[in-house]
């Protein structure tokens, strides 16, 4: 038996099961996206009209702005939140052990249920919970802040809550393989604590920020559940749009949206890659 083919039979088992689990459910999904539905029978016939109807609605637009602007911001929080942990675990804690003993430390309120870390946001940001109860008793505010629960502001926190340690891991894995030498380098030039930070780190970490924003912007705009519970039922997303039309049993429709939906993630997740070659920078730090 050739090299070739041994290697072929090697790789078959992980073939057959990205067949059978993800290439298969994605052809049925474009396949029912092009199917006519009528008093919620699905005929199998070739028409367009849902993505005609998906992409003429003025819901799609606001819905995909709002999921993006959601994207955008969690993003932001989650990125620079990661960094400068990332960076503090690698470069403050001089005990390696330590440091990755601190980043374990970080990743143990995530062994619990997502939707058990959002919820327990409630009881803080609420009318009578413990921000405005603390701030009132400080005579800080006289009203409980009313945007601080069922509002897009709870929505983000929750986001950058749940998703953060998505952007802390491959950071701190692109961090440690930095070499110290170059930052004591960087120092004896003159450089600065934030041009260093600016001009070396920065740049020898865009893989795991790379990774980390892939992550995060598409947990972000796959999520509905977030968006149901911390906005009071005020906002809507792409996915939730996607669950109505499944409750409703409009599947070509839903079909359609999805395969927008997975379209403007592949083509955001596209863009990143672009902006950095994770593969390549990879095979550098390697």
């Amino acid at each position: 038996m050739s090299p070739s083919t041994r290697s072929y039979l090697q790789l078959s088992p992980f073939l057959l099961v990205l067949l059978l689990f993800v290439a298969a459910p994605l052809v049925f999904v474009v396949v029912v996206s092009v199917f006519r539905y009528d008093q919620f029978r699905v005929i199998p016939t070739f028409t367009l009209e849902n993505y005609a109807s998906v992409l003429t609605s003025r819901l799609t637009f606001d819905l995909y702005a709002q999921v993006i602007l959601l994207s955008a911001i969690t993003w932001l929080g989650t990125a620079v939140i990661g960094f400068f942990v990332a960076y503090f675990l690698v470069f403050h804690v001089r005990n390696r052990l330590l440091a990755i003993g601190l980043f374990l430390v970080c990743t143990v309120p995530f062994w619990t249920s997502n939707v058990i870390r959002m919820i327990s946001w409630l009881p803080m940001l609420g009318e009578s919970g413990v921000i405005n109860e603390t701030l009132m008793t400080l005579g800080l505010i006289h009203a409980p802040l009313r945007f601080l629960l069922f509002s897009q502001f709870a929505v983000v926190v929750s986001y950058i809550h749940l998703f953060t340690i998505f952007m802390i891991v491959p950071v701190f894995n692109s961090m440690s393989r930095i070499d110290k030498s170059l930052l004591e380098a960087a120092v004896d030039a003159g450089a600065s604590r934030f041009k260093t930070l600016w001009l070396v780190v920065l740049p020898l970490t865009r893989s795991g920020i790379a990774l980390g924003s892939i992550f995060v912007v598409t947990l972000v705009m796959g999520d509905f559940y977030v968006v149901k519970v911390m906005s009071g039922g005020s906002r809507a997303s792409v996915v939730s749009a996607i669950y109505d039309d499944v409750s409703t049993l409009l599947f070509p429709h839903a079909a359609a949206s999805s395969v927008v939906l997975m379209i403007v993630i592949t083509v955001a997740i596209a863009a990143l890659m672009r902006v950095v070659d994770v593969r390549k920078e990879l095979v550098k730090q390697g």
